[in-house]
């Protein structure tokens, strides 16, 4: 259920908070004052895409925060039980009820951002919970029932749970045979060129096993190229280093002997003066490192000239590697995963006959587990469809289609097997008595197909949810028909939470809580406010929905005995 929605900045709305009741909910409003915004509001809090220049006019983002109320079972729901584990926020139940709060945030750029419990999530948290939470029906919904597809999640959405399990073996068995049989196609397909292939491939192998590249050598031998290419500068260094240290031949000239000759001024003094004596001991230690130091340098000296060759050597080494990874992926990891998946195909190949026999074996085994899966399927979509007909036939005619009737139609898959069973499914719907039925494209009117949406509301795969929003459907409908849809909506809201989206007073009037959307324009500026009206505000508004004024008597009495009704 929701009980909060709150929207900032979102087109003509600057800012709005509505607390929703449980039954059905009004939201109305004149043409064009914003009414489908809160719809909008609501599909961006199910993960849908934002549309460009939703934010209002002159602001940096905007903002709708929905606060739902979760019944506890649905924290122990194994499909949402990895989303639950990742929420950076903690839900938690009290009293049976948990309490959800989702955000999404729209930048004047277009960037978006999502939030569970107030922390950073992905659009796709917010997505995993929309089945559970909302069940949207637009204006122009209806027209999704004329696809097969829709018809058909229709159908298994009503035959229940365990069908539901039955159409998910189903699945993945299908996938199965479609993935094996694919790869058989593929192996027999290059039979003609597995010599040629296998050829290439152990080509391939071969060059790469025999130069045998490492990663970590690569580098260390750039480090020694670079070394090797200036051999004689670094010499002609180190050389000069050494004499500036120790001197030619030993001699007193160098640094160390310096240091030697400052030490040797201080010793007559030692002991004297305190201050004198430390600058003494960190002169022979100087003295000591640079001795160090100069050891060093002369064996780094004497090691440079290497072996005669080695920068050669190094080059080609280097270009083998350069060689591999220009042909293989631009990395030495790419080039080692290159000759993996040589191995893997060369054995693939080389056991063609063999694989193709698993296959076929493997296919045929699948195969059989499939279609016993799609003959239980059929049974069930048969005995549903059953049904569901006598189901619809009731709601439709509580929707004043007295007479109508809906068929169920099973046709065999033109490919014998699809993604979802044996058989297409076709809702075909005879609007009046005594008329053939026909598909549901052909036979309703568009107020009709909003009738006939109604009557399936809640009986396909949105009845787990826990909230239904309906925008503007009984758009086409008017008299005893929109009476009709009034009811249909109000018992529906006696078995979970409605919020209608209408501009038809008699629905309007059955609402438990109604929301009133007005747009007033300041300035250059068009803003529109959202407040919940009551008593002789919600008389007014009824009034206004019949096409007068509060200060008519004869629409404000209407108004009185439609509420009252």
């Amino acid at each position: 259920m929701l009980r909060e929605l709150r929207i900032e900045n979102l087109l003509l709305i600057e800012s709005a908070e509505l607390r929703f009741g449980k039954g059905l909910n009004a939201i109305t409003g004149e043409t064009g004052a914003g009414k489908t915004i809160l719809a909008h509001s609501l599909d961006l809090l199910m993960g849908g895409k934002a549309r460009a220049g939703i934010v209002r006019p002159g602001a940096e983002e905007a903002y709708v925060e929905g606060v739902f109320a979760l019944p506890a079972a649905l924290l122990e729901d194994p499909e949402l039980a990895e989303t639950f584990e990742r929420l950076p926020g903690r839900v938690e139940a009290q009293e049976g009820v948990a309490e959800l709060v989702l955000g999404r945030r729209v930048s004047a750029g277009g960037r978006t951002s999502a939030f569970v419990q107030s922390r950073s999530a992905s659009a796709a948290d917010l997505k995993a919970f929309g089945p559970r939470l909302l069940a949207f029906y637009g204006q122009h919904e209806h027209r999704k029932l004329t696809l097969a597809s829709a018809q058909m999640q229709v159908l298994d959405g009503f035959a229940g749970a365990e069908h539901l399990e039955v159409v998910e073996h189903y699945r993945r068995a299908h996938g199965e045979v479609v993935a094996l049989t694919s790869e058989l196609t593929e192996l027999q397909e290059r039979d003609g060129a597995r010599e040629r292939d296998l050829d290439l491939l152990r080509f391939e192998l071969e060059e790469i096993e025999a130069t045998a590249p490492d990663a970590n050598e690569q580098e260390q031998l750039g480090a020694e190229r670079e070394r090797l290419r200036h051999a004689e500068g670094l010499l002609d260094a180190a050389t000069q280093a050494v004499s500036s240290l120790v001197g030619d031949d030993d001699s007193s000239a160098g640094a160390t002997g310096l240091l030697g000759e400052v030490d040797a001024a201080l010793k007559p003094v030692d002991g004297v003066d305190a201050s004198l004596d430390q600058l003494a001991e960190r002169i022979r230690g100087l003295e000591v490192e640079l001795g160090d130091a100069a050891a060093e340098l002369r064996t780094y000296r004497d090691g440079i000239d290497g072996e005669p060759g080695r920068l050669g050597e190094v080059e080609e080494r280097l270009e083998a590697l350069d060689r591999l990874q220009r042909k293989h992926g631009g990395s030495v990891d790419a080039v080692l995963a290159h000759a993996e998946r040589c191995r893997v195909e060369i054995d693939r190949l080389e056991n063609a006959e063999e694989r193709s026999a698993e296959l076929e074996a493997r296919i045929a085994t699948a195969a059989q587990t499939r279609a016993e899966h799609a003959d239980e399927l059929s049974r069930s979509r048969e005995e549903a469809g059953t049904r569901l007909s006598k189901r619809v036939r009731k709601e439709l005619a509580s929707l004043a289609m007295e007479g109508a009737s809906l068929e169920v139609g099973l046709e065999p898959h033109p490919d014998g097997f699809g993604p979802a069973g044996q058989e297409t499914v076709e809702l075909r719907v005879a609007t009046n008595p005594g008329i053939p039925v026909a598909p549901l494209g052909d036979a309703a009117s568009g107020g009709e197909l909003s009738r006939v949406m109604l009557a399936l509301a809640g009986l396909g795969p949105a009845a787990g949810a826990s909230t239904f929003v309906f925008d503007e459907i009984d758009s086409g409908v008017g008299g005893n028909t929109a009476n009709a849809v009034g009811e249909r909506l109000r018992r529906l809201g006696d078995e979970r939470q409605v919020i209608a989206i209408t501009h038809l007073p008699q629905v309007a009037s059955m609402a438990s809580t109604h929301f009133r959307i007005e747009k007033a324009s300041q300035r250059s500026t068009a803003l529109a406010s959202v407040e919940q009206v009551s008593g002789e505000e919600l008389v007014g508004e009824i009034a206004r929905m019949l096409g007068a004024d509060h200060a008519n008597d004869a629409a404000s009495r209407h108004a009185r005995e439609l509420l009252a009704a």
